[in-house]
């Protein structure tokens, strides 16, 4: 890779994770959105993960670190996973259903653990499917968040390879939108 194109992605993913420290919504953060485009653009793998990952624990060193970091992390590495999907099937739909899945993927793996770390939740079915009812809203913003911060950052990586060759992958063809 070269290193105007890293040096774009890394602060492309270093601008997503700081924008958790202006106000928002609650749950509305580009968690999702930096792991997907993390696995989406760098071609070195190990940098799919690493860049993402410090980015996001160089933000949580301000807000501060919860019981729970642990499962969100790796929540979030599983999700730079579904990145290496998208770029083998770019295309807006694979964006957008990569972007679904993530956000489900972070739901899912973050409430389970909340309803097993926890006493607020009895440790019975009707315990797990109450947690899962009372995070929808929590839901309803991390959805939201997930597909704005995912189109904002890819829409303008895919812009600015497109007006900067410097920041084009070898590999990439940017003239069409669903080819890697």
């Amino acid at each position: 890779m070269n290193r105007e194109r890293f040096f774009a992605l890394s602060i492309a993913v270093l601008a997503a994770a700081f924008s958790r420290l202006v106000p928002h919504p609650p749950n509305f953060t580009p968690i999702a959105a930096m792991a997907l485009f993390g696995g989406a653009f760098f071609s070195d793998r190990r940098l799919a993960f690493m860049v993402p990952l410090m980015a996001m624990i160089a933000s949580d060193f301000v807000i501060g670190f919860h019981p729970l970091a642990p499962v969100v992390y790796a929540t979030f590495l599983l999700v730079v996973c579904i990145g290496f999907w998208i770029k083998r099937h770019f295309s807006p739909s694979a964006i957008f259903a990569g972007t679904l899945a993530g956000s489900f993927l972070f739901f899912v793996t973050t409430n389970f653990a909340v309803w097993l770390s926890g006493t607020l939740y009895p440790k019975t079915a009707a315990g797990l499917l109450t947690c899962f009812v009372a995070a929808i809203p929590f839901f309803r913003n991390t959805l939201a968040g997930d597909l704005v911060y995912t189109v904002l950052l890819f829409g303008l990586f895919v812009w600015s390879e497109k007006r900067f060759p410097a920041l084009r992958a070898p590999q990439r063809d940017t003239g069409t939108f669903s080819e890697v």
